[in-house]
């Protein structure tokens, strides 16, 4: 076979894209919903959402009690005060942090034993650890999926902005993700330093790179206060109980995602601005952090072109540049993804599309991967290549995309079919799963959008319709739950439109139309109705 020459064209052209990135990071709030978006030169890569109706477990530290125990699974059903109850695993309740009563197990804590060949761990089954009724405390590392509840731990993690401490720990880790081994063995000399009360275990995070040694005590600080708190609440609370809230979305994103790359911060709400102003003040104390509020008449994701995006995150085909195309499938137990060549044919040689095609694909999955927060086994079919080289390549291509990724990965090597599996940290149902609902006209075959989702679309539809006319009605007609949420839980927002836009809004209740349906009409009418 004659070697391929283009391969080291392509390689140099797939190298010179990699660029240091500048990002943006959008925070908007429709009614009770908070979205957050991160752009990086210009493209949508990281989207999340949070609504104040939604129960968020992920990160809470509770005061449980043992509601059951399940030999088979060796595993305990927790009551933390929830819905449901949480799961606990054995191996995530042999060691924890609390300290008194330590002796007798209360909390779960087993303590090496001695034998012949020295200190070992011992072995227990979780019938010998728990007992039904006993008080334990918890961390959430998992949020309920579908009928699954809470996954558990004993093991705590609480992070800062470049340090996560683990209190009963002894590990002194840095995050693998930062590759240079001179700046490892500067951390590593750090975190020697570095005073932390005994038992307590520390990981550097990766951007904690570059970083001094005052800013990560100024961390060790703010996380140590937090531990403090946790413990008085544990010793003050009955269970079950909630002992510590994780930060919301706001604080989160800032705390996760602002970096030196971070041009600015776009709020388009005063709520917001002023939380943001807040946790920077107490969090981010000395950093200069820019802030724009927006106040244009387009909304700040549409400017941004960040809606047609989410958008896209829903459709199983995504289109690629060079005229190629994704097909991503989901289920309860993988997502399959498909690459395809489409209507591109135009390199010279089949071998040179196919590569291309490929190349492209790497970098869009690990984007749609994170935009739609799957998780579990994720398989990439990618279109066979004849050229071992470029195999290697496009592998690395998707490994060094993956890398943007804050969950945990595990990469395989592209198999001889053009198979790359992985598999993802899953801590809370997928992006899918948050917005749609299961569809009551085909019983759970397809997806409908929910109606906390259309009844937020239909604010701003009417927003939207309203913002250039004055004194009109606008007959706003939808499914009768939509009605019914937009008369209740946001009915607060419907006035604030009305007041804002000098309209009036009529909420009108249609059983014939489809819950995704929404039709409005704008009327005069005679006579006023308190707004003029």
């Amino acid at each position: 076979m004659i070697p391929d020459k283009s391969h080291h064209r392509d390689h140099k052209e797939h190298r010179q894209e990699e660029k240091p990135s500048e990002r943006l990071i959008l925070f908007t709030e429709e009614s009770n919903e908070v979205r957050v978006a991160i752009l990086e030169n210009g493209i949508l890569e990281e989207f999340y959402m949070e609504r104040a109706s939604a129960e968020r477990q992920f990160g809470n530290i509770y005061k449980g009690v043992v509601r059951s125990i399940v030999s088979g699974i060796q595993a305990a059903f927790v009551n933390i005060g929830t819905s449901r109850d949480g799961f606990l695993h054995v191996d995530d309740a042999l060691k924890s942090p609390i300290e008194h009563e330590a002796g007798e197990g209360k909390y779960g804590l087993v303590k090496d034993v001695r034998d012949g060949r020295g200190m070992r761990e011992k072995r227990v089954r979780v019938e010998d650890i728990l007992k039904i009724g006993q008080e334990i405390i918890v961390q959430v590392v998992k949020e309920p999926i579908r009928s699954k509840g809470a996954r558990l731990t004993t093991k705590f993690s609480i992070p800062g902005r470049y340090i996560v401490m683990m209190p009963g720990d002894q590990r002194l880790g840095i995050s693998r993700r930062i590759e240079d081994p001179q700046e490892r063995s500067r951390l590593k000399e750090i975190s020697k330093d570095l005073e932390v009360p005994e038992g307590t275990g520390l990981i550097i995070r990766t951007v904690g790179v570059g970083k001094t040694k005052k800013e990560f005590l100024r961390d060790i600080q703010y996380l140590l206060r937090i531990w403090k708190e946790i413990q008085r609440n544990i010793s003050k609370k009955h269970a079950p109980s909630l002992i510590y809230e994780e930060l919301g979305l706001v604080e989160r994103t800032i705390r996760d995602h602002f970096t030196e790359e971070t041009r600015k911060i776009i709020v388009d709400k005063k709520e917001l601005l002023n939380k943001v102003k807040s946790f920077i003040r107490t969090y981010l104390p000395g950093f200069h952090v820019p802030i724009e509020f927006h106040r244009e008449k387009v909304s700040l994701f549409e400017k941004y072109r960040v809606e047609a995006e989410i958008e896209k995150a829903f459709h199983k085909t995504v289109e690629l540049p060079c005229g190629g195309h994704i097909v991503i499938e989901q289920t309860e137990g993988l997502v399959s993804i498909d690459v395809n060549t489409g209507k591109f044919t135009q390199r010279r040689s089949l071998e040179e599309t196919v590569y291309k095609t490929n190349c492209e694909a790497a970098m869009e999955v690990a984007r749609q991967v994170r935009l739609r927060d799957m998780g579990g086994i994720i398989i990439i079919d990618f279109i066979d290549m004849e050229n071992e080289r470029h195999r290697h390549e496009v592998f690395r291509i998707f490994r060094e995309a993956v890398k943007k990724d804050r969950a945990k990965t595990n990469i395989l090597k592209i198999s001889e079919l053009g198979l790359v599996e992985m598999t993802r940290q899953r801590v809370r149902p997928s992006l899918e799963s948050a917005i749609y609902g299961t569809c009551p006209y085909c019983e759970g075959r397809g997806f409908v959008k929910s109606v906390a989702t259309m009844s937020i679309r239909a604010l701003k539809d009417a927003r939207k319709k309203l913002s250039d006319v004055r004194h009109k009605w606008l007959n706003l007609r939808v499914h009768p739950q939509v009605a019914d949420r937009l008369m209740t839980l946001d009915k607060k927002a419907l006035k604030m439109i009305e007041r804002e836009t000098w309209n009036k809004i009529v909420v009108l209740a249609d059983p014939s139309l489809h819950v995704e349906d929404i039709q409005m009409e704008l009327e005069e009418r005679k006579g006023g109705f308190g707004l003029f």
